[in-house]
């Protein structure tokens, strides 16, 4: 069944707009844009861009003949172990956001990532290769350039995301299912967003304007034209559009960018300090009308937040006025600050409101991280260490809180694999001895003349391994 919409628009209301009607220009106001779309369209659609990606797929087949003791005694266990290879081609589309006239274009980073070949599609229909600047898995953001030498085209500029209200009308720019350049119409439904569970900068701009599969990466502007978010993610049961779409927004988007042309790194603020969601219950104990903030349960010693005066039972309410509900906010607030400057953090302590200047300086590598290919004859022979620092949990997404020796890789058919050691696994002790260091751990393992008892936090939980000599 098709359902149709029919608008209806008062008499007086089309006298008074009818020159507008006549005319097909950018819209000068609200009132001429309820009447159509379609100049606001003209305007901004140019910018936004199809992407195709192609990435070769590699994966071993094993004949069942080869599980056969006599092929097995005249070839080998070793030369038919591995069986034969295959190859295919995984294409997968999306949308992007052309944002510098040179050539320089926003997209998601899943849309790319892991790609051999990367394709944009302007919307005249010309096609270039394009080159990763920076490709940022934290945001789900990637930049990409494409040469088209001196032409300069048609861009996007990037909105104050910080300005955008609920009940903004906004439009969704993008390719759906690879059916072609598609608009779509709705308002911003919320803000601050924090379940999109997409990235670790989860602080979406929510949306009813559908937005399906090809999307990704493309454009949620406002009726100024100018970029509001990047569309990223969309909750469904089905897989297409129920009204839930996410967008990261613009100013995040522009922190990005910026990372990508001034030396293609992203290098983010760090606090040094970690906490929860205030909830109705701890809101009461505190003597807050309502749940809001984020109670601090950690400081890192000697960190931003240490320096700034902030102490563990302090609630953190807001960065820079602006109000924060969850941790995801609080880093998302902070993690788009540029390195150098401070933020105002606003605090409620033991039931007064006070106002910490935090300096935005960068995760230090302290200690270095020695990254060490552990040897010898112990359990954890074969595996990767190397020193957690807040630099280095930053780099690899754990929690910039944790220290102590992590292990990075593990060696297939090594004695740390036979013994199910895994990458990201946090070695807390051995033999009763804490470890704090990669050094440490080399002596402890291998003075240990009975045999050894190690303990490894790993996704939450604290495990135990004991193996004799």
């Amino acid at each position: 069944m098709m359902i149709l919409r029919v608008l209806v628009i008062p008499i007086i209301f089309l006298l008074a707009a009818g020159p507008a009607l006549a005319a097909r220009q950018v819209p000068q106001s609200r009132t001429e844009v309820q009447l159509s779309y379609a100049p606001l369209v003209a305007k901004t659609a140019p910018a936004v861009v199809n992407i195709y990606t192609k990435k070769v797929i590699r994966s071993s087949f094993r004949s069942p003949l080869f599980n056969d003791p006599f092929f097995q005694r005249f070839f080998g266990r070793d030369f038919l172990g591995g069986g034969l290879s295959r190859e295919r081609v995984q294409r997968s589309l999306g949308s992007g956001v052309i944002v510098r006239a040179n050539g320089i274009i926003v997209t998601n980073n899943h849309v790319i990532n892991g790609a051999d070949e990367i394709v944009v599609a302007l919307a005249d229909r010309r096609e270039f290769p394009a080159k990763l600047v920076l490709a940022d898995k934290r945001t789900d953001l990637a930049v990409l350039r494409i040469d088209v030498g001196d032409e300069k085209l048609p861009i996007l500029e990037l909105a104050d995301s910080d300005k955008v209200q609920v009940g903004d009308l906004v439009l969704a720019i993008g390719d759906p299912f690879g059916v072609g350049q598609t608009v779509t119409s709705g308002i911003v439904s919320a803000l601050g967003r924090s379940q999109g569970g997409v990235s670790d900068y989860q602080f979406f701009i929510q949306t009813d304007a559908a937005i399906n599969p090809g999307n990704s990466g493309g454009a949620l502007i406002g009726l100024d034209g100018r970029l509001i978010g990047v569309n990223t993610a969309i909750l469904s049961r089905s897989g297409g559009s129920i009204g839930v779409g996410f967008a990261i927004p613009a100013n995040i988007v522009n922190f990005i960018i910026d990372s990508a042309l001034n030396g293609g790194k992203v290098v983010r603020p760090w606090l040094g300090a970690g906490g929860q969601a205030v909830t109705a219950e701890i809101a009461a104990s505190l003597g807050l009308d309502r749940p809001v903030g984020v109670l601090v349960n950690g400081v890192y010693p000697g960190g931003p937040a240490d320096q700034a005066g902030l102490k563990v039972g302090d609630v953190v309410l807001a960065v820079n006025d602006h109000e924060i509900s969850d941790p995801q906010g609080l880093l998302s607030r902070l993690g788009s600050q540029r390195v150098g400057g401070q933020a105002a953090l606003t605090v409620l302590r033991a039931g007064r409101r006070h106002t910490l200047m935090v300096d935005l300086n960068p995760p230090p590598e302290v200690p270095p991280r020695n990254e060490t290919e552990l040897t010898g004859r112990h359990p954890l022979a074969g595996a990767v260490a190397l020193n957690l620092s807040p630099a280095v949990a930053e780099e690899l997404g754990v929690d910039s809180m944790m220290r102590g020796v992590m292990i990075f890789k593990v060696a297939r058919r090594s004695p740390a694999a036979r013994f199910g050691i895994q990458p990201g696994d946090v070695v807390v002790s051995v033999n009763g001895q804490k470890i704090a260091e990669v050094s440490q751990l080399e002596d402890t393992l291998e003075n240990a003349p009975g045999g050894w008892t190690i303990k490894i936090r790993r996704n939450g939980q604290l495990l135990s391994l004991t193996i004799k000599r």
